[in-house]
């Protein structure tokens, strides 16, 4: 069926009134849309962006360029408003829910954040793994829940931000060892860092390499290194595929978290759309790995979603071009000439 489906599908793009392949990507995400909703006439409805966020000890290594209660901050931003990706979700039209999966900080009853706290942030990696069995479990169960929960009963559009400081170290480490990459190649500047910083931040993570060893199951990589931001974000992903939405995979730490859950479940990746390609280093050879091909390159490197919610524009033209772009026999224009 999903065959003659995309059959069809292409049958129906390459007869709108332009020359073959004119549109490109737009062809492609078209037909990726119409295939996960099984329909020649897909249609969006109520994107919804979450954005999970998460302490990592790790930060206590001096990882970063900016001091580990700036998620926290960056959170009770995020409800006031003021962050980047308040004003692009706002100016697409795409709910945002903003989940504290584990912050080293106590929100009381902060109005807007939806609580599902594993633990006041991850362990360091450096001395031991970053979370225990159940935290693990745990954490991929309540990004499951919260893929299913929290979105608009006809949401078919789902995408995945962070906020945690380091946590591109934690991606570093996923990569690395799920990729078998030389962490160096894996590590970039982070929120930041000068030259002699990065070299501190590639030596932290050979040590924790040097401890670990190589590990290779999916889950166990990211018990031992990742975030409980990136945890509930693989397990909101893998509910949102079974869900049938389309899943839209923000920057270098969702690219990471994506690929465990790749790993976990292999069908995901009819459901992918890859938004952009981050500045962070690591995030194109990750891509590459992957076989992903990116909607954008903007220099970003910010996180939070920002580039689903920048990207969310180019699926809507896709669907609109298949829905409603004219073919050659409807608007009377002769096609091209048979040599």
């Amino acid at each position: 069926m999903i065959a003659g489906l995309e059959s069809q599908l292409w049958d129906k793009i390459n007869n709108k009134t332009k020359p073959m392949g004119a549109l490109g990507r737009l062809e492609e995400i078209a037909v990726q849309i119409g295939l996960i909703q099984n329909s020649l006439d897909p249609v969006l409805h109520a994107p919804h962006i979450l954005v999970f966020a998460g302490d990592h000890g790790i930060a206590k290594e001096g990882v970063s360029a900016y001091p580990q209660e700036v998620t926290h901050q960056m959170v009770l931003n995020f409800l006031a408003g003021g962050a980047a990706i308040n004003v692009l979700a706002q100016q697409h039209g795409i709910q945002l829910s903003v989940i504290d999966a584990g912050v080293n900080y106590d929100f009381k009853d902060q109005p807007g954040l939806i609580n599902q706290k594993v633990d006041p942030g991850t362990s360091n990696f450096l001395f031991g793994d970053a979370m225990t069995y159940v935290q693990l479990e745990q954490a991929l169960r309540l990004g499951s829940e919260a893929a299913e929960t929290l979105p608009h009963a006809k949401c078919n559009v789902m995408g995945f931000g962070e906020m945690g400081i380091a946590n591109t170290s934690a991606a570093s480490m996923i990569m690395s060892q799920m990729c078998a990459i030389p962490i160096a190649d894996c590590v970039g500047r982070g929120t930041g860092l000068n030259d002699p910083q990065v070299q501190h931040k590639i030596a932290v993570l050979d040590q924790a390499t040097r401890l670990h060893g190589t590990v290779t199951e999916p889950q166990e990589v990211l018990r031992r290194f990742g975030g409980f931001e990136m945890a509930q974000m693989c397990g909101a992903m893998l509910r949102s595929a079974e869900l049938g939405r389309v899943v839209l995979v923000d920057g270098f730490i969702a690219t990471a978290s994506y690929l465990v859950a790749q790993a976990i479940q292999p069908e995901i990746a009819r459901y992918a759309v890859f938004t952009h390609q981050s500045q962070e280093q690591g995030h194109r050879k990750l891509l590459e790995f992957l076989g992903a091909k990116p909607l954008l390159q903007l220099d970003m490197r910010l996180g939070e979603g920002t580039g689903c919610a920048v990207a969310y524009p180019v699926l809507q033209s896709a669907v609109a071009i298949l829905n409603q772009m004219a073919s050659f026999e409807s608007a009377g224009v002769s096609q091209k000439s048979e040599a």
